[in-house]
């Protein structure tokens, strides 16, 4: 800890206050998310905590901000919904899911798959930013409705899905909200540009709450934003104690194969939800702050972070790309600021539960429309004619499914696409060219990539049986590059011999010889291996 503080003394006034904002804008997220799930916002404020401190003490991504966020909770929520069903366990099938989750986390993190995160095409990237972003912007528009009442007065369930059925707010408190959201924003947009001394952001959030207390205005605060979201006669709060150990995890439902097959689904899609949202916010933040993180030291801080979740009930979630802006964007750039959101958060739990759910949600909603504004990837306009139409389609494909559906779902159909568009334009490189020997032997330079794609272009550049008597297929131009690729040398080799035509394959590399020989041990009389490279000599100074 020490070395933490002493890795941020330079920057000591930026992880502060850029943590104690992060802290603030957490507390609306969390509670949300915990509804969407169908669980008590206690559940989302300890899950913010736990992933908070965890990943901001051993993470690989300094900076980065971790929490309870709503692409896990769209999937918790039918979790929590099959527990209920089966006895109501849906909190202890949530937890012990959490635990299968960090496993499977740790696991990819040992396994070192982080490092695939670089591998996601920049269009792919540009295109999850650009989701996200109207993402985030889409759910601030949920904080200007208000749950519509009966006759008798009482809110009206959802038919769906958990919650309330909502309206508009009436104009009155619409304009009052819209005012409330401009002034923030304005503040956060000005105040950079007479002083950076002072964060933006928190002092945003401190204006407007001091303007809506000392002016004795009514309108939609944390308090009542919990308020709305429990049963008619419920009043909620922030307020609580410090998270349990979860002593009937193991007693509370039978530990049984059916429940694994039960819940191990849940955690394969939870467990994928978090590592590519924590790994892409990586990415992104790496990119903002010209540093790498450490992918498979996040995945472990990740894992490890969410079975903390389960023992102590917490809802688990991931890194938070919203807050990680806010944070990145305040100054902040180690550890500190991480520590200090998730340990601020704690605090407004056990002691300022009453002066946080004071905070009216419109400045929150306006620090989170600045964010969208700086996270959203405004130059892909002015790219996108410029660049391939392939990338400009996967670009507009990510950003829409991360919109429409999930960012999981976006991300892998993003990178598949951009794969298959990979695979075309090379399958389209090869090439033959064909020449004859003085004694008649035809030869053919094969040029470009060779694997699954190209394979059938590969086949039709031989004519088989117009051939002369003694063929070479000459790979000095060529990489063999798959099973494919070797199968297809393979079945052409047999075609020649079956017209009892002679083949010799030259310059292929030694691992795509080892694999032919193996295939079949006559392959050894078609290889030529001892011949010169016409092109490459290694240059050797004789003795004496």
């Amino acid at each position: 800890m020490l070395a933490i503080i002493k890795d941020s003394k330079k920057n000591l006034k930026n992880e502060i206050f850029s943590g104690l904002t992060v802290a603030l804008a957490l507390v609306p997220e969390a509670v949300a998310f915990a509804f969407v799930a169908g669980i008590d916002p206690l559940v989302g404020l300890y899950g913010a905590f736990m992933m908070g401190i965890v990943t901001a003490i051993f993470g690989g991504r300094p900076g980065m901000i971790s929490g309870a966020t709503g692409a896990m909770a769209v999937v918790m929520v039918a979790l929590v919904k099959i527990g209920e069903e089966a006895g109501g366990h849906g909190l202890q099938y949530l937890f012990l899911t959490l635990l299968l989750v960090g496993i499977i986390q740790i696991s990819a993190g040992l396994f070192k798959l982080g490092k695939f995160v670089r591998l996601i095409p920049h269009p792919v990237m540009m295109g999850f930013v650009n989701g996200l972003a109207i993402v985030i912007c889409m759910a601030q528009f949920g904080m200007f409705r208000e749950p519509i009442l009966d006759a008798a007065g009482h809110k009206i369930a959802n038919i769906d899905g958990p919650g309330f059925q909502t309206q508009l707010l009436g104009a009155g408190d619409l304009w009052t909200m819209i005012g409330l959201v401009a002034l923030t924003m304005g503040i956060m947009f000005g105040l950079p540009k007479l002083t950076k001394k002072i964060p933006a952001a928190l002092t945003a959030i401190v204006v407007v709450a001091a303007i809506v207390i000392f002016g004795n205005m009514d309108v939609s605060t944390v308090g009542s934003f919990i308020t709305d979201g429990l049963p008619d006669g419920q009043v909620g709060g922030i307020n609580g104690g410090l998270p349990q150990l979860q002593t009937d995890l193991f007693t509370a439902v039978p530990l049984n194969w059916d429940l694994f097959v039960t819940i191990f689904p849940f955690a394969l899609i939870l467990a994928a939800i978090g590592l590519i949202e924590s790994l892409m916010t990586l990415n992104l933040i790496d990119e903002l702050t010209q540093t790498r993180g450490n992918g498979n030291r996040e995945c472990i801080a990740q894992g490890s972070a969410n079975i903390l979740n389960g023992f102590f009930g917490g809802m688990g979630g991931c890194a938070m790309i919203g807050q990680s802006i806010i944070n990145i964007n305040s100054g902040a750039r180690g550890r500190l600021s991480g520590i200090i959101a998730a340990v601020a958060l704690l605090m407004f739990i056990l002691f300022g539960a009453s002066l946080i759910e004071q905070v009216p949600i419109a400045a929150l909603v306006g620090v989170m429309f600045m964010v969208v504004i700086g996270t959203f990837a405004w130059s892909s306009f002015r790219i996108i004619r410029k660049i391939p139409l392939a990338d400009a389609f996967v670009l507009i494909l990510v950003s829409v499914v991360t919109v429409l559906s999930d960012l999981a779902i976006a991300v892998i159909a993003g990178v598949i696409v951009s794969a298959l568009v990979f695979a075309w334009e090379n399958a389209k490189k090869i090439r033959a060219r064909k020449s004859f020997k003085e004694d008649g032997t035809k030869v053919y330079e094969i040029w470009g990539p060779l694997f699954f794609g190209s394979v059938s272009a590969f086949v039709s550049k031989f004519d088989v049986q117009g051939d002369p008597d003694k063929i070479e297929i000459d790979f000095i131009e060529s990489k063999v590059s798959d099973h494919s690729g070797i199968e297809a040398i393979h079945n052409l080799v047999e075609r020649y011999e079956k017209e009892e035509k002679s083949v010799i394959l030259k310059h292929l590399s030694p691992d795509c010889v080892a694999i032919l020989k193996k295939a079949n041990p006559k392959f050894e009389e078609h290889i030529q291996q001892d011949i010169d490279d016409p092109r490459y000599y290694v240059v050797i100074e004789e003795a004496g």
